[in-house]
């Protein structure tokens, strides 16, 4: 269970200065930046606490969907498909970049999402900051892909919710820090990170691609068989 957590908690802290580029102007955008002392800190805590909800319930339903794909004998499947979707995001952001008709196809998929957070944001309200962090967690984000595929793998709901709860938790340091210290972080600085983030997707993508297609390499596509009972088992020496 802990390398599980360790992991998650990793992989959200060392992508977390994507969340500075992504969700950084929501974050400066907040009701708390006329606050001080604990109060301020109080609504940081409140918006950070509806991030890391969202993504604990996204990681219950994936991790679900992730069962259901073991307990069929899929997983390997399920690692290539995964892995080529990762791929097929990278390919639509650069798309959208140069075509406004696809951008606005896939602006469309969270239309509702952002006009409610849109919403939220305009009353300026301290009441309003948990509900603003929730919808914020459920808008597109590739480090947010990385983490689900993780939920995916764990293949237990109570897993994929924990493994994205503490994947929610290692952002946490630098979401706050946006929030309370936002002279920190330029604007600048905030789209060269977000350069970043196709690179890392696109290993992401291709590592999940070769897990699954079953080569026995050790600990990166090790070997799967079925055993008496037909359930799939993995060995990561052979």
């Amino acid at each position: 269970m802990w390398p599980l957590v360790l992991s998650a908690l990793s992989l959200g802290f060392l992508g977390s200065f994507h969340c500075i580029g992504m969700c950084g102007p929501i974050a400066l955008a907040l009701p708390v930046q006329h606050l001080t002392g604990s109060r301020k800190m109080a609504g940081i805590l409140l918006y950070n606490g509806g991030r890391i909800s969202a993504y604990a319930l996204l990681g219950l339903f994936f991790g679900w969907l992730g069962r259901q794909f073991y307990l069929g004998g899929l997983q390997q499947w399920l690692s290539i498909v995964l892995g080529a979707g990762l791929l097929l995001v990278v390919l639509l952001q650069y798309i959208a970049k140069k075509s406004m008709p696809v951008a606005a196809r896939i602006g469309r998929l969270t239309g509702g999402v952002r006009k409610v957070l849109g919403s939220l944001l305009r009353r300026q309200q301290f009441r309003t900051l948990y509900a603003i962090g929730f919808f914020n967690g459920l808008l597109p984000c590739g480090l947010v892909y990385l983490g689900i595929a993780g939920s995916l793998a764990t293949v237990h709901a109570y897993e994929g919710a924990l493994f994205m709860a503490a994947f929610g938790a290692g952002t946490l340091p630098a979401m706050a820090a946006v929030t309370g210290a936002r002279h920190l972080f330029s604007l600048r600085l905030r789209n060269q990170v977000k350069r970043l983030v196709p690179v890392v997707i696109t290993a992401m993508g291709l590592l999940l691609i070769v897990r699954g297609m079953n080569l026995g390499i050790p600990y990166i596509s090790p070997s799967m068989h079925r055993n008496a009972s037909g359930v799939v088992e993995r060995c990561c020496h052979k």
